[in-house]
């Protein structure tokens, strides 16, 4: 074998893509994409993708890890599902997506700003503490991110909207004194925190 598909064999054989089968949800289905393209096609996002999966794949197995992890391409995944339907080799590829974007958040190397990781986070930091989604408390931290003079610039915008759902009921401003919860919030946050010691003894990462 010469010296050239030496090296392109120990790239594929990295220990990036080994990380990544072992600890990224279905990982393990990385090798099997043959860069055929459809995904990227199939996606109604593609043109704004700044990689898309079958190169994020490619990259994964080239051994560029921190390009992969720090990447906003994982982020941009919209559950649509698309790309698994279209897929010839019918790749997991939406889980494999959501789970590198998981990783990334975990090893702290996730893109700060990127618009979908911080509505993720603020989705699940409401959810976790009372097993239910204030929707008044959340929609206000989405307002209010950017600081507080485009808070009100963006309530004041939004403000027809907040009216019609008042209005048919879907929006409780009383929320903000502490809304609806699950009658057994400690569960819920014990059955939450369980799960991720379980996660973390699966996929080896520390809490």
């Amino acid at each position: 074998m010469s010296d050239m598909n030496t090296q392109a064999v120990a790239r594929y054989r990295n220990n990036f893509l080994k990380e990544v089968e072992e600890r990224v949800e279905d990982g393990h289905w990385v090798r099997m994409c043959m860069q055929c393209g459809v995904c990227a096609g199939s996606c109604p996002l593609g043109p704004h993708w700044e990689h898309s999966p079958q190169k994020i794949f490619m990259m994964i197995r080239a051994g560029k890890r921190e390009e992969v992890l720090t990447s906003d391409a994982m982020w941009m995944c919209t559950s649509c599902y698309n790309c698994i339907v279209r897929c010839p080799r019918k790749l997991p590829i939406t889980h494999i997506m959501h789970g590198l974007a998981h990783y990334s958040h975990r090893l702290g190397l996730a893109p700060k700003g990127q618009p979908t990781r911080e509505i993720a986070k603020l989705f699940w930091d409401s959810l976790v503490k009372t097993g239910r989604v204030n929707e008044l408390k959340f929609s206000l931290a989405m307002y209010f991110k950017d600081g507080f003079g485009q808070g009100i610039k963006n309530a004041m915008a939004m403000q027809g909207v907040g009216l019609g759902l008042v209005k048919a009921g879907r929006l409780n401003p009383m929320e903000i004194l502490g809304g609806h919860a699950c009658k057994d919030k400690g569960g819920i946050q014990k059955m939450i925190a369980k799960a991720q010691e379980i996660e973390n003894r699966k996929k080896g990462l520390t809490a």
